[in-house]
This record gives C-alpha cells, structure tokens and sequence, in this order.
C-alpha cells in the first residue's frame, strides 16, 4: 500500500529547490520587524528557548517559533490514512483476530453500512458533504461577508464568539458525553473510599443531562465535583491520571457553559447591535432564532453519522487500550492522520468514503477546495470561483489511483494516475470519463490518463497549504 501523507510528501520552501517561499525566522532577518531575539530570551536555569529553525527536519522536535509551521511538519509526517483503513478491515470482526469485542462489533457494524450500490453511494456522500460543515445556510453566509467587509475589529471579533458559542451549543451532546466518560474515568482512577462518591455524582449529572439542565448540571459540577477533587488532589498528592481528566473536565465544562442558550443568545444581540448588521439580523427574535439552530443540527440519523460515530467509538475503545498492540498502533494512525486533515489550520474539506461495492472494498480520502483560484468575475460582472478536488482511490483488486480534478463554471480538467496494470487502458479511460462527464452537463475541457510513477502529495495539488493563504500564522 502506497504512503499517501508520509514521508512522500514535501513540504514547499524547505528543500534547495524552492526559496523565498517561506521565510525563516530569525533576529537577523530584516524583512520581519519587533521580532524579540529569542536568543536574549533566558530562563531562571541560564537556558534559552532559541530553537533551530532552519528545516522541519529537526529529529522530531516541535518548532515554537510558529504554531503553522509545526502543523505543516505535522503535515509531513502524518502516517497514510488508507494505508490504515485497509489492515483494519481486513482482518474483519473477528476478535482473535486482535480486536477486542468492543471494537469487532463496531467494525461489523461499519462494514454492513458500507454495502452501497450507486444510489445508496450518491446518497451516502451528499450526506457526508451536508455534516461537513456546521456553519451552512443564509444566516452563516451573511456572517461571512460582514467578516469580510467589516472596518472595524470589534465586529470581527464578536462574530468570531458568536461563532464560537454556536459551536459549543452545537457540540452540547458531544461535551456531555466527555464529562460523563471523564467523571467515570477518573472514579476508575481513583481508590474506592474517594471513588464512590464522584460515581454518585456522576450518576446525578447523568440524569441531570437526561433532563436538559444544562444550569444545574454546571451548578454540580462547580459546587460538588470541583470541592470534592480538591479534596482529593490536596490530601492524596496524585498528581496521575486523576487529575490529568480533571483539566480536561474542566476545559470541557468551560464549553459546556459557553455553548449555553443564554450565552449564544447574548452574542447574537451583541451583533445586532452594529449598524452593518442590525438590519439584516434585528428582526430575527430569539424563539425563531434557537428553532434555526436545532433545524441546523447534525441529523444523528444519518448514514453518514453513524458511520463515523462507529468508527470513532472503535478508535477510542483502542486507544484506550483494547484489542492487541497491532489494531492499537492502527487506530492510533488513523486518528493522527484524521487530526492533520481536521486541523484549524487546513484550508481544505476532508472526506473519508471506505465501501463495499460490487463485492470489492474501495477506501478512498477526498480533499476539496472550494476556492481553488479565489474570487474572479464571470460574464456579466457575478462573482464566481474554481474548485479542485483531489481523490485517493484504493480498489483492492487494483491498486491506488490519484484524480486531480478542476472545475469552472461548467468546463472540468481531470487529471488520472492509475496502477500499471490498468495503464494500458488510459484511453478507454478518457474516453469513458469524457463521456460521463456529457451526459451530466458538464464540458470535458481536459481528461487526461496516464500510469502513476509515485503517488501524488497534497502540497503539490494544493499549494495553498504550505503558503498558508487561509491560516492564521501564530509566533511567540
């Protein structure tokens, strides 16, 4: 199985090919002004926090001087998502396998779903691309072109909360889900005369949540929980897996409360009380306003959901440590490879479609921009953009394909790599996918197939990554 993400893929402007693509930061450096010398930067033990920054290569160790240059080595190492995907399943939903019970089930579960003929798959990816992205319809539209065009920081920085508390209210039943396993955890982690009464809270919180009381369930957790792990922590010293869950209870409990009716509410009215958008959002009142949001939620129902729910519930039984070392290391690919792909960071959408389909198993990632080329003026004066997806096609029987494809308006560029024992077909394959691409309204500008000589990087498709257009580029 070809490395997809690995170490075939280069990162643009460190290598002696490419220069002044990024600039390296350094007290030397003119081009970069109230630049602190990090090298005058030292601590009570006479070190300073200097670090080489002259590749990514650095025997591993993460660079501070930027947050977006230690996601782009992230980005480099990250292990191949297929390569993953593809031993997983085939070792199937037998537990002696080295899956543990927990994780077979889940697994049986993924593979019955994944059994589409072209109908069902049509549907299975509308849905997938429909809970991509939370921020969808009018309301989040007009956001972003008041983002855009607002004079003033403090319109941006009130959208970007009013977001943020959209966010926590839209991730509600994933944070109670945390704060349940978290309790639960650390009660495991706990000995019996402390544990017992944290279950008991955690037993209340339980039905506090079944409830909807998100007031009393914060009330619990601040006025029992919190007072109670005090205690613990300051009369037994642990300083374990206690109270590392502790911090993460407590980041989670922050957005719990954030992403309250309430707090959302207030950011809205903080909006609306700008001129530039007063009159489009001042008649929304706040019933009409909540009843969008729950229209606006994640359909749980879905194919698509609960396809990722299975495969995110497998990989959190694994890392919690069921199932041999071997499906562990796995899992643990996976999800680094998911967290690359989902990171702040990535100006791309990321889709995962593994299925079963006419008795073979295809595992395929999808990377789409849907701003290839940025804005730019169609006839009559309307704005318009390019998109440009890349696809990553594993047939079992076959072999790994990469597709680049670039659409405008209605003209399509497709560029095909295929295994050798399919290049010889490369025109048939043109001719079948100009075809396709008729017969659906579309105008085949230019199709083009050819026998891959290694697999293509997503900094190469997509520049856009490296040169950080979209991103915001933290130093400190």
């Amino acid at each position: 199985m070809a490395e997809i993400l690995g170490a075939t893929n280069p990162v643009p402007g460190y290598d002696n090919a490419v220069t002044n693509r990024n600039i390296p930061v350094s007290p030397e450096n003119t081009q970069i002004q109230n630049l602190t010398d990090p090298s005058r930067v030292i601590g009570p033990d006479g070190r300073t926090e200097q670090q080489d920054n002259s590749a990514l290569d650095n025997g591993g160790k993460i660079r501070y001087d930027s947050n977006f240059q230690t996601f782009l080595q992230r980005l480099k190492e990250a292990p191949g998502m297929l390569e993953s995907l593809s031993g997983l399943f085939r070792m199937g939903t037998v537990v002696s396998s080295g899956m543990s019970e927990g994780i077979a089930q889940d697994m049986s579960q993924i593979l019955q779903m994944l059994q589409m003929d072209e109908g069902q798959l049509l549907e299975f990816l509308t849905q997938q691309f429909k809970t991509g992205s939370r921020y969808k319809g009018v309301l989040f539209a007009l956001l972003r072109n008041a983002y855009t065009r607002a004079a003033s920081e403090n319109v941006q920085a009130d959208i970007l909360q009013f977001l943020k508390s959209y966010a926590d209210y839209s991730s509600t039943a994933h944070l109670e889900g945390n704060l349940l396993r978290n309790l639960q955890g650390m009660a495991d982690a706990m000995p019996k005369s402390w544990a017992q009464k944290l279950l008991d809270l955690t037993a209340q919180l339980e039905n506090g949540i079944a409830a909807g009381d998100r007031a009393g369930n914060l009330a619990l957790l601040r006025q029992q929980v919190f007072p109670h792990m005090a205690d613990y922590v300051n009369q037994t010293h642990d300083m374990g897996r206690a109270r590392m869950l502790l911090s993460l209870l407590t980041l989670d409990m922050a957005r719990y409360e954030n992403g309250s009716e309430e707090n959302l509410l207030q950011a809205f009215h903080r909006l609306t009380g700008y001129g530039t958008l007063k009159d489009q959002l001042g008649k929304v009142d706040d019933k009409a306003l909540l009843e969008l949001f729950r229209r606006s939620a994640f359909d749980s129902s879905s194919t698509a959901v609960q396809y990722a729910d299975h495969l995110a519930d497998a990989a959190a039984r694994a890392l919690r440590g069921e199932g041999d070392a071997q499906v562990q290391q796995m899992f643990q690919q996976l999800v680094k490879a998911m967290l690359v792909n989902e990171s702040v960071y990535m100006p791309l959408n990321h889709y995962l479609i593994p299925l079963e389909w006419d008795g073979r198993m295809l595992f395929s990632e999808m990377w789409v921009d849907p701003d290839a080329e940025g804005e730019h003026q169609k006839e009559g004066g309307k704005p318009g953009g390019a998109s440009k997806l890349l696809l990553k096609m594993d047939i079992q029987s076959l072999g790994l394909f990469d597709i680049v494809l670039m659409a405008k308006d209605r003209e399509v560029e497709i560029q095909i790599a295929c295994p050798e024992k399919v290049s010889s077909f490369s025109r048939q394959i043109e001719q079948g996918v100009s075809e396709i691409l008729t017969r659906n309204g579309l105008t085949p500008a230019k199709v083009v197939a050819r026998q891959m000589m290694r697999p293509v990087t997503l900094t190469e498709v997509f520049p856009k990554i490296f040169e950080g257009k979209n991103s915001v580029d933290v130093k400190v």
